[in-house]
């Protein structure tokens, strides 16, 4: 019953910068528990951020350049990347989930119940 679906992917010269939003649908508040992962080809999802009511975690790599944030009112959390790298170059997937914020396995995507289709992102060097 519950639907993500992301946007705002696309390719950058490293350096650069782009916004990926998930929006919630079905009966969520996606801003209660949220977060999002990566996925490269024959790698397994990796953690980059977690939101909850404002609280924000990140994973090594991206802290600094990365940037997760929730609007209650529409719905949505969003991850704003700057100064990309290569090595960002992934499929990016949010998740949300009643209590995996709360969790010592936040950061393992199976603590996540609900995903997004994910949108892709490609930096170039």
């Amino acid at each position: 019953q519950v639907q993500l679906v992301e946007s705002g992917g696309g390719s950058v010269q490293a350096g650069g910068s782009l916004r990926l939003s998930c929006t919630a649908s079905g009966h969520t508040d996606v801003t209660n528990c949220a977060a999002w992962f990566r996925q490269t080809p024959g790698k397994g999802r990796e953690f980059v951020a977690l939101y909850y009511h404002g609280t924000q975690y990140y994973a090594n790599p991206v802290k600094g350049r990365f940037t997760i944030s929730g609007d209650n009112a529409k719905n949505l959390v969003s991850l704003q990347m700057n100064n990309l790298k290569p090595e960002d170059t992934a499929t990016y997937y949010c998740a949300a989930d009643q209590m995996a914020c709360f969790s010592r396995a936040r950061v393992m995507s199976s603590s996540w119940h609900d995903w997004g289709q994910g949108t892709q992102v490609t930096v170039s060097s």
